[in-house]
């Protein structure tokens, strides 16, 4: 997928950016978090699309609901997720509804969280 801006990763905060390029902030998470992010980030980076990213074995990419609504999270360490959205103006959409992951081919970084909080 494309990386847009200085930040390398599209993020909500310019914190955020810190924390997903700098090795020191990254590992404020910890180790395992922090690889896992590492992880995920190589995995957005490498994936075309979202439907590309959605077949690999591992991580569960979904879409969050409720207050979340056109959000997607990937799996972290548990409870932990890698929250984002699609960085389209507008977002894909499917004719019979629902965004069209083929299409999606950019994404926003917005956190990492417990979405279960």
């Amino acid at each position: 997928m494309t990386k847009q801006s200085a930040c390398v990763y599209r993020s909500r905060t310019k914190k955020l950016c810190k924390q997903l390029t700098q090795s020191k902030e990254l590992h404020k998470l910890g180790p395992r978090r922090a690889g896992l992010v590492q992880r995920r980030l190589s995995e957005i980076e490498a994936s075309d699309n979202l439907a590309i990213l959605k077949l690999l074995p591992g991580p569960r990419l979904h879409p969050l609901k409720g207050n979340r609504l056109g959000q997607l999270s990937v799996d972290l360490d548990h409870p932990y997720r890698l929250i984002f959205v699609p960085d389209h103006e507008p977002i894909p959409e499917l004719e019979a509804g629902g965004m069209d992951w083929k299409a999606i081919t950019a994404v926003k970084i917005i956190e990492i969280t417990d979405t279960h909080e």
